[in-house]
């Protein structure tokens, strides 16, 4: 269950990324309008493509903010575990957008290549508004990439990318320009596939990071020894074993067996336990949840008792052993499951040593009656008032 604290979190993250897309969409949406609106005007066929690539660009906004409402919803009974996995979907397509890019780059490089006389537009008003677009592209990426690193969102990261695609382009045109201007006409098309090159690259480990994350990688090594420093200070855990983690939208789920005193109540185990997930999550920011399973023994590797008897057998062979203890107050022994065998508390009322001198006597005969029970290891005898 997340508590009240977590789910503002997760809305407060949903309204950042939200701000940062949203204010990414009206500046695509304004350069689109600008260039095919220029390009029109100055007869820049070349212009009016770039302004409709710039339009397209709302596609992928749209796909951020779908993807950042619905995988900031609250876990339901049918996604325990939340709907952040639709923001890594998103990162994927994404980092399959920047990749299609980075090819279409790449082939118009070639075509330029193989055919000369396909030639930039050389105006002062394309050189202007190439220049006025690698600007505000650039600011809108270093403004998503912030966020996107505030915020741990890879589809934030890649959408920045996408958006400095768009000035990578421009820097081409640019470069272009200035190359036939210069006498090197085949400038720009080297540029763009340095630029496609690198682009694609982005795209690549966009996809691989984001496909690690759908099969439960784990968190970095230097995190797993910072939340193990963490755990070890929590007074109570005597070791750490089986410690779990697995990523989801830049957040993290993590499960781990702490090992306690194994004579300690259950109560007390829990209140461990939770300490250890509270401390988790207040250290650590990508943590969101976290799972505790309190040991009394090591069992990482095998369960020594997983072949002893349940609780409900061993109260009955109690029963036939102590024929001459009150059934109730067998019923209420404590067994301790440890290293394969079991431990017995009993706890007497007093008053059944007032037709006896010899205490040890008694308790000599209560151990003496389950020693036909290979299971049990020792049975500690209280007198109670």
């Amino acid at each position: 269950m997340h508590t009240s604290k977590e789910v503002t979190d997760r809305q407060q993250r949903y309204q950042a990324v939200r701000r940062v897309t949203l204010i990414g969409s009206v500046l695509d949406f304004v350069l689109g309008t600008v260039k095919m609106i220029v390009g029109w005007l100055a007869n820049s066929q070349a212009l009016i493509a770039d302004g409709i690539h710039s339009l397209s660009d709302l596609l992928t906004d749209f796909m951020v903010l779908y993807a950042a409402r619905h995988s900031h919803k609250a876990a339901d009974e049918e996604h325990p575990y939340g709907h952040g996995r639709i923001e890594t979907l998103a990162t994927v397509s994404l980092g399959l957008v920047l990749i299609i890019i980075a090819l279409g780059i790449a082939y118009d490089a070639i075509q330029r290549l193989n055919d000369p006389s396909v030639l930039l537009d050389l105006t002062t008003l394309a050189l202007s508004v190439a220049l006025l677009s690698v600007i505000s592209k650039e600011w809108i990426y270093r403004y998503t990439l912030a966020a996107a690193r505030r915020l741990r969102s890879d589809m934030l990261l890649a959408n920045a990318w996408h958006s400095r695609s768009d000035a990578f382009s421009s820097i081409v045109v640019m470069i272009g320009i200035g190359g036939v201007m210069l006498g090197y006409p085949y400038l720009d098309a080297v540029a763009a596939v340095a630029v496609a090159a690198m682009i694609g690259k982005i795209g690549f480990d966009l996809i691989r990071s984001s496909t690690r994350e759908l099969i439960d990688t784990a968190l970095e090594p230097e995190r797993i020894q910072v939340m193990r420093e963490h755990i070890q200070a929590i007074h109570g855990v005597r070791s750490i074993h089986t410690l779990r983690s697995r990523k989801s939208a830049g957040e993290a789920f993590v499960d781990v067996h702490i090992q306690v005193d194994p004579r300690l109540s259950v109560s007390e185990g829990h209140q461990i336990g939770d300490a250890v997930r509270r401390q988790l999550i207040h250290q650590m920011d990508e943590i969101i949840d976290v799972t505790v399973h309190v040991d009394p023994e090591n069992d990482e590797t095998g369960s020594p008792c997983n072949d002893l008897p349940a609780r409900t057998q061993v109260i009955a062979e109690l029963k036939r052993c102590w024929s001459q203890l009150p059934p109730a107050v067998v019923e209420t022994v404590t067994l301790h499951y440890l290293a394969g065998e079991i431990d017995v508390e009993l706890d007497l009322p007093i008053a059944m040593l007032r037709n006896t001198d010899d205490v040890s006597d008694v308790v000599q005969k209560i151990r003496q009656g389950v020693t036909d029970l290979p299971y049990i290891r020792d049975v500690l005898v209280r007198f109670t008032v």
